[in-house]
């Protein structure tokens, strides 16, 4: 049976870069962060980064309770949130799924410990001759934890539009109602009600495209009058 290891801090933290626990412990937290871009929304990618460092920089601790301790710096001073699942930063409410950085970060900690141990075992097993794999068969992986449910956005708005010619119900949430309001207007520039004609609006008449079936506007700029309308690619089509 292939023994486990206890990691310190000052053997992975060790200056010798060749130092075999030093070395363990930066793959696995490689590793772990990888799978972690893979997995989670890709929103969170630069708070996997910014929790990779924090890891790495020893500014988490795993408490006996399971939680983690994770040190932050606010206006020059070192403070604490508490993790466990959830944080007690603002950021939590708002990030998808709520990953912070410093819930992110515990998570990667917790995982890259286990593995940092299992390939210094490994590493063991190979040097002493004894079989790499353990005399039991592992037991089979826990489903993750449910993560907790976000918060009920302050503003929120639904609107459908049409995509590669389906409809598509798009929804929309922010934490500002006048901000939600300007995203809305620019997605509804991109996306035009498509109208289409009847009988007393033949496609030939001003004031409709031919070509998309869509209503177009009147412009007039330097005595010139035309109709045009706006693509979802940013360019105007003139309904010929």
């Amino acid at each position: 049976m292939v023994a486990v290891h206890t990691l310190s801090w000052e053997e992975v933290s060790a200056p010798d870069f060749e130092n075999p626990a030093r070395r363990a412990w930066r793959e696995a937290v490689n590793e772990v962060a990888e799978r972690a871009k893979a997995a989670l929304p890709e929103a969170v990618n630069g708070r996997i980064e910014k929790a990779v460092a924090m890891v790495l920089n020893d500014d988490v601790e795993i408490l006996a309770d399971g939680k983690a301790k994770v040190a932050i710096q606010s206006n020059g001073a070192t403070q604490y949130v508490v993790c466990n699942g959830t944080c007690e930063c603002r950021d939590f409410a708002r990030v998808e799924g709520g990953w912070c950085t410093h819930r992110t970060a515990a998570a990667i900690h917790k995982r890259a410990m286990t593995l940092a141990k299992q390939k210094l075992a490994q590493l063991d097993g190979t040097s002493t001759g004894q079989a790499e794999a353990p005399s039991q068969p592992e037991p089979p992986a826990q489903p993750p934890a449910p993560t907790a449910p976000l918060p009920e956005a302050p503003a929120s708005v639904n609107v459908h539009v049409e995509l590669a010619g389906r409809q598509v119900q798009l929804t929309m949430r922010d934490s500002d109602e006048e901000r939600l309001l300007t995203r809305l207007d620019a997605i509804l520039q991109r996306f035009p009600l498509v109208v289409k004609p009847t009988d007393a609006q033949a496609p030939t008449s001003e004031g409709w495209c031919r070509k998309h079936g869509v209503q177009i506007r009147q412009h007039h700029k330097d005595g010139r009058t035309w109709y045009s309308h706006r693509l979802a690619d940013g360019s105007w089509c003139k309904g010929k």
